[in-house]
């Protein structure tokens, strides 16, 4: 199913190039779930689309010498670190102090928007005990800046712009979620799909740095002695717990599109296999983005409710327009 969808998007875009076909694939994988035909028998089939996103991401590291990424490697490192702590601080304060939010749905929000979307939900979501509630309003709400996003970012760095370079990094530190941001990179173009994944996976190797944040916070304050009780011991667990909770969370394809990169900097890859390789994450990542359509689900959307919409949403705003500035600038 994802193949032949696949398919048919690469040659609708082709033979009406005003539309990408990525951005095709996505919006008929949508319409394939809300129109019922993703039958049990084909969900395990579909699910796969999260192996061929990891499967397209590391061979893009073929596509990439550690020569190209100097070139903005100080800008991505600054960004990514910067906007990550913005973020998750503005959320925190936002979802506290305006809006009025539960104070561990307002972790879970921050750890979304900040880090690696849906992925962070869950793990900071496992570590602090989250209820399933917070776990859905919050996932819901990520799932519905995933899809909004994924057609305001091309817009606006089309209508600003912006370079390849200066937008792929935008992406990557303002965007949630891996799917999405790749996605937007590369319907801008080749380059800035390049930029925004090794952005993006810059910023989701802070997930642990993160999540161990929290379970130390959480843990101190379940610890917090009352007048006569006794430490609870859920805190203490989650602690004990934390190492697993990270590698089972823990993006591990970035180690392999990390290792391409050696290889392709090497040398060793001819012209005619770069371009090999190219083409089959081509399709890997068309594939993948017919799935991610499927998941874009309007019963998941429904979860997310007004206020940590208006906190994200927010947090998004503030954040992507200072990074924004900052990136153009800092690259001139």
């Amino acid at each position: 199913m994802l193949a032949l969808v696949a398919a048919v998007a690469w040659l609708a875009g082709t033979l009406v190039p005003v539309v990408h076909p990525l951005l095709l694939a996505i919006v008929a994988g949508f319409l394939l779930q809300h129109l019922g035909w993703i039958t049990p028998s084909l969900r395990a089939g579909v699910a796969t689309h999260r192996l061929w996103l990891a499967t397209g991401i590391v061979l893009l590291g073929a596509s990439l010498s550690v020569g190209q990424l100097r070139e903005g490697g100080l800008v991505v490192l600054v960004a990514v670190v910067g906007v990550t702590l913005l973020t998750l601080v503005l959320v925190e304060l936002l979802a506290r102090l305006v809006f009025d939010v539960n104070e561990t749905l307002g972790s879970l929000l921050a750890a979304g928007s900040s880090v690696c979307g849906v992925s962070a939900v869950v793990a900071v979501a496992s570590a602090v005990e989250a209820d399933e509630s917070h776990l859905a309003y919050a996932a819901g709400t990520v799932v519905l800046f995933d899809a909004v996003t994924l057609v305001v970012f091309p817009l606006v760095g089309e209508a600003l712009g912006l370079s390849a370079v200066a937008f792929g990094i935008w992406a990557g530190v303002s965007m949630f979620s891996t799917g999405p941001v790749v996605a937007a990179g590369f319907v801008h173009s080749e380059a800035a799909g390049q930029w925004a994944t090794v952005t993006k996976l810059a910023r989701n190797t802070l997930i642990g740095a993160v999540t161990v944040a929290y379970v130390l916070y959480y843990t101190h304050r379940r610890s917090r002695p009352s007048s006569d009780a006794t430490p609870a011991p859920a805190g203490s667990a989650t602690a004990a717990g934390t190492v697993g909770l990270l590698w089972r969370e823990f993006p591990t394809f970035v180690l392999g599109f990390f290792v391409l990169i050696g290889v392709a900097s090497t040398g060793l890859l001819t012209d005619g296999q770069v371009d090999a390789i190219e083409t089959v994450y081509g399709w890997c990542f068309m594939l993948a983005f017919v799935g991610l359509g499927t998941d874009l689900e309007v019963a998941k959307i429904r979860h997310s409710g007004l206020k940590p919409i208006a906190v994200v949403l927010s947090a998004l705003v503030i954040a992507s327009t200072l990074s924004l500035v900052a990136i153009v600038a800092a690259l001139g």
